[in-house]
């Protein structure tokens, strides 16, 4: 009797637990609207999880950051990585997390999404550091949807 609930339970699990470690790839019910917003969540999970290799895996390159009168550029994984330090970003501003408090898809075709947010940064005790307003553009490449640019008041 157990051995066969535990089968049961295994079936039924099986296509959730498949669907979950798929994560990235789009989901085929899925409207490029809900991919955008799903990408998003996991580009925020990433960043305050202060996983860089985690955070990439949510961009598209090239890639590009609009923000404190310059832009920059990044072609590659390597690029980015190479210019952010989590460690040195938190020093510098105060910053220990971060949360969407806005986002509205203002446009949207069936590979690229521009979406109008709001982001809020926190301190370590849970007070507001700042809260920005940016456009994000998150793009559809190869089956997976991720961001390839970012206009933001942020510095």
């Amino acid at each position: 009797m157990i051995n066969r609930r535990r089968r049961s339970l295994a079936v039924w699990l099986g296509p959730a637990l498949v669907v979950t470690a798929i994560g990235g790839a789009a989901r085929a019910e899925e409207t490029p609207e809900q991919a955008a917003l799903r990408a998003l969540d996991a580009f925020m999970a990433a960043f305050n999880a202060r996983d860089v290799e985690a955070w990439i895996a949510t961009l598209h390159f090239p890639h590009v950051r609009i923000a404190s009168g310059q832009v920059a550029v990044y072609e590659d994984a390597a690029s980015f990585r190479n210019d952010f330090e989590f460690a040195r970003f938190a020093e510098q501003t105060g910053w220990s997390r971060s949360e969407w408090s806005d986002r509205r898809v203002i446009q949207a075709g069936a590979d690229k999404v521009h979406v109008a947010v709001v982001f809020t940064r926190f301190r370590a005790d849970g007070s507001v550091l700042a809260r920005y307003e940016s456009l994000y553009v998150v793009t559809k490449t190869g089956g997976h949807w991720g961001v390839q640019a970012r206009s933001s008041y942020a510095p």
